[in-house]
């Protein structure tokens, strides 16, 4: 079901958590800040929105480690209902689509109820104390040529004012 992203909370920051990543190692939020910013994605396998903009994603990631912001990817999907988004499956699009970050299993579904994500893609952008600063989209799909989370990340690594706050829309969330 189409779904769109809730705008930023206020004075939302940042919360912790345990996951287990594709390469079989655990990750916090202290694993994955970024001395400048730090990125959530809330993404899945199988969702057609996050195909279409991964590739997008790889580069826009791999582009802000340069700016000192980290990133991490959370699947929060139940598995049951989308086979294609198994732990074994992620590891796969993790190496199909070279997800140079960690990609992390949200099994429990708490993490994407504590960050009130509802869509993949979600994304959070949090400055270097972890308050949200962008909830957004990765770009438009009218003017493709516009980066607005690269764009929006950079300014928070600057503590400029943020240019794009535009909600995303993906495939809601599959609760359990």
């Amino acid at each position: 079901m189409l779904t769109q992203s809730n705008q930023i909370e206020a004075n939302f920051i940042a919360q912790d958590f345990s996951l287990l990543g594709v390469d079989s190692n655990y990750y916090n939020l202290k694993n994955i800040t970024g001395k400048k910013g730090t990125l959530v994605c809330f993404i899945c396998n199988h969702c057609p929105f996050v195909k279409e903009i991964i590739s997008d994603l790889v580069r826009d990631i791999n582009e802000l480690k340069e700016y000192g912001i980290s990133s991490a990817a959370i699947m929060p999907n139940d598995v049951n209902v989308y086979k294609e988004d198994s732990f074994e499956n992620m590891i796969l699009f993790s190496q199909k689509y070279k997800l140079n970050i960690p990609y992390l299993y949200d099994e429990k579904q708490i993490v994407a109820k504590s960050y009130n994500a509802v869509c993949t893609p979600d994304f959070f952008g949090f400055d270097r104390n972890l308050n949200l600063k962008f909830r957004g989209r990765l770009k438009s799909s009218k003017n493709n040529n516009i980066r607005e989370l690269f764009s929006s990340m950079i300014a928070i690594s600057k503590n400029e004012d943020i240019p794009f706050n535009n909600p995303s829309i993906g495939c809601s969330i599959k609760w359990k």
